[in-house]
């Protein structure tokens, strides 16, 4: 087993062939990982996107290959995957009016280039779901900037541009229907994309995870302010309250805030899947 490359909060690495993504404990935001890990987040991200993987089997092709097939330090924490050659893109689509869409349609009044109607207020619901592409950057220090659909399409090809979107909303639109049945407001997620051999294109990373997406509890959810988070988005806010100017090095994380967020992410886990969180 090779180790290919460490990221902000997974490791990958080369294994028979295959490729073995592991989720780790650790916690980033801003683009700055933490110091402090939080226990069982790695484990409760791979579950939940192994449990919307096989979910989400008939709208898109994804690079799972084992859930199981792994290496038994990584247990729980590991998928075996398909070799992809990634989009450069990171694929967003949202429901919800809020982070960093917010900010910019305050400024222009538009997100990524979609215009949206004018007086909309953090947490609004939009008329429809909104593809907001980013670039994916790996420079360390620099961070991931929105991009107009038609710029993305100017750089991979109008076919694949549109293959993204229609696949990124139509992802979100089953997840979220989903969510909602359970109590959850699905505000935005991010995904990845990768052409698998072949050149079919496939979902990569993780899926609908409270990394990678807000959730909201639907009973809860008022426009106007800051929502209650079941995602990172709570660690964020803590991050930001600190005084932290969002360089490195992040703050350590006390441990009322580590409990808290590790609640957040196993609760929202039990509500969309059903099941009873297990450490």
């Amino acid at each position: 087993m090779k180790h290919v490359h460490a990221g902000k909060v997974r490791d990958l690495y080369e294994l028979d062939g295959d490729l073995l993504l592991v989720a780790s404990d650790r916690v980033s935001v801003y683009d700055v990982p933490l110091p402090t890990p939080v226990p069982d987040k790695g484990i409760l991200l791979t579950q939940l996107s192994i449990w919307w993987f096989d979910r989400l089997r008939e709208v898109v092709p994804n690079h799972v290959l084992s859930a199981t097939d792994v290496p038994a330090e990584f247990a729980g924490r590991a998928i075996r995957c398909k070799p992809l050659e990634m989009v450069p893109f990171e694929c967003i689509a949202r429901g919800y009016l809020t982070g960093s869409g917010l900010k910019e349609y305050e400024r222009t009044g538009s997100v990524s280039g979609v215009a949206l109607p004018p007086g909309l207020v953090n947490g609004d619901k939009l008329p429809e779901p909104i593809f907001t592409p980013t670039t994916k950057v790996s420079e360390e220090g620099e961070h991931d900037a929105p991009i107009t659909f038609d710029a993305m399409a100017a750089q991979i090809g109008r076919d694949t541009a549109e293959r993204l979107r229609d696949l990124t909303l139509a992802i979100y639109t089953e997840g979220a229907a989903h969510a909602a049945k359970n109590g959850i407001l699905v505000a935005d997620t991010k995904l990845e994309f990768g052409f698998a051999a072949g050149g079919a294109l496939t979902l990569g990373d993780e899926v609908l995870t409270s990394d990678s997406s807000r959730f909201w509890p639907a009973d809860e959810w008022e426009p106007g302010h800051q929502q209650h988070a079941f995602d990172k988005q709570f660690v964020r806010d803590w991050s930001v309250s600190t005084g932290w100017d969002k360089t490195p090095p992040g703050p350590e994380i006390p441990a009322e805030i580590v409990d808290a967020t590790r609640e957040r992410y196993q609760r929202v886990y039990e509500l969309i899947t059903g099941e009873k969180w297990r450490s």
